[in-house]
């Protein structure tokens, strides 16, 4: 099992999901429930079908499958019995009330950022916001001898940081605001950051080059979102940006994977103001790879439109995906993404396509208006060798110049990924 699975979240450029509900289609004007949205509690600590912070969602860790828990304010089975101390310490500590340590599927590296006021105005919120639901905790699947709690007091001495966000004083207010969004509750580095041998994140901060320069993700690849011009978000400015966590696509791309929930629940309920100040942080982070600017080639497009018969990749290509991504890959976005100098497509790892073209992608409801858009799934359509045949084309073709995909690592990723979920978590939040 991938390592990093535990960890939820993550900008990608495509789409994909799971679970059920109605959804409130307002911005929120508790500021707890704000906060809430800006953190996407909903998506991890509610199940599919489930009702909204009663926990129970399954995730794996490289020690087994963990659940999350009930924080709906029942006295018994949630955390009604929590006072703001305690809710304190769970939040950024990673210390429950009873004592024991929290795995770091819960993300307090990064909610150690948040300020005493906001953590303030959650607990408000989920005292006396959110409906008490009496649902029993889910055990662990981790066998005895590794679901011991102690070695994590040595993991966060190591590895947790200071309460508190430190606002940068060589930036302005917007700047420090994003920041404190994308570092904090955010928790974006939870996917976009690559991880260590002790499974932390490498970085914190935008003070470290390591700071969302992309990591993989159990079968995806959560991409660089630093200013990168070919794999990450050199060539986006802020209003695309700004346009994707508000939409879930804009002209570049489209989202998928569990950056999906984060659409669904999360950021299309924030404020303007605060979605252009984590465009305005984003956009500052400088590029890690030295990569030369992306310049289209009609080559392919020409090879497609010829009378010549078509071969390999370039058929598949033809009778599958050009009536979308069309026979010039420059998509019809914003719903069909271009595959032209798509990062997601140039990227070195293309796990992120081979998930995307073997299961599809869920439809993207964002405040209660769903897409009309989807990618459907190849699964059963094309085999390992079409399948590496038509992307090893994509990664060539229109000036990408990425590499080719063996059918080996589409057959890794064949039984490891899950087609079967048709199902969109968009959760009411109380």
């Amino acid at each position: 099992m991938n390592p990093i699975k535990f960890l939820t979240g993550a900008l990608l450029l495509f789409s994909a999901a799971s679970g059920a509900n109605a959804q409130d289609t307002a911005t929120p004007q508790n500021k707890g429930e704000y906060l809430a949205r800006a953190g996407d509690c909903v998506s991890c600590h509610s199940a599919p079908g489930g009702k909204a912070f009663a926990g129970g969602l399954r995730m794996g860790t490289p020690m087994g499958v963990i659940y999350s828990t009930n924080i709906t304010p029942d006295p018994d089975t949630g955390i009604g019995g929590y006072s703001l101390q305690d809710f304190d310490r769970a939040l950024r500590l990673g210390v429950a009330r009873d004592g024991h340590r929290l795995y770091p599927a819960m993300p307090y590296p990064s909610y150690a950022k948040v300020s005493d006021d906001d953590v303030a105005a959650l607990y408000t919120f989920f005292m006396k916001d959110v409906p008490p639901v009496r649902q029993q905790n889910k055990p662990n699947e981790i066998p005895w001898y590794l679901d011991q709690r102690w070695p994590l007091a040595i993991w966060d001495a190591i590895f947790s940081p200071k309460v508190g966000y430190g606002a940068r004083q060589d930036h302005d207010a917007a700047w420090n605001r994003g920041a404190y969004l994308v570092e904090g509750l955010g928790h974006c580095g939870a996917c976009h950051t690559p991880r260590g041998l002790a499974f932390q994140e490498k970085a914190l901060d935008s003070g470290s080059d390591n700071y969302l320069r992309g990591a993989e993700l159990d079968a995806w690849y959560a991409p660089s979102l630093r200013g990168d011009i070919r794999t990450g978000l050199g060539e986006w400015s802020q209003d695309d940006i700004a346009a994707f966590l508000k939409s879930g696509h804009n002209v570049k791309g489209v989202v998928f994977g569990s950056m999906l929930d984060v659409i669904n629940n999360s950021t299309p309920y924030l404020a303007d103001e605060d979605i252009r100040a984590m465009a305005a942080f984003l956009k500052t982070l400088p590029a890690t790879v030295r990569q030369a600017k992306y310049s289209y080639n009609d080559a392919a497009t020409q090879a497609l439109q010829s009378e010549e018969p078509l071969q390999g990749g370039a058929a598949v290509y033809a009778g599958a995906c050009a009536a979308c991504h069309g026979i010039d890959g420059k998509g019809q976005p914003p719903f069909m993404p271009p595959l032209a100098g798509n990062p997601v497509v140039v990227d070195a790892d293309p796990s992120s396509l081979i998930n995307l073209v073997l299961n599809g992608a869920q439809p993207i409801i964002v405040k209660g208006v769903p897409d009309a858009y989807r990618m459907p799934q190849f699964r059963v359509q094309l085999n390992d060798e079409q399948i590496a045949q038509v992307l090893s084309f994509v990664r060539g073709a229109w000036g990408n110049d990425a590499g080719v995909i063996k059918p080996e690592r589409v057959k890794d990723l064949r039984p490891v990924t899950d087609p079967s979920s048709d199902r969109v978590i968009i959760l009411k939040m109380r």
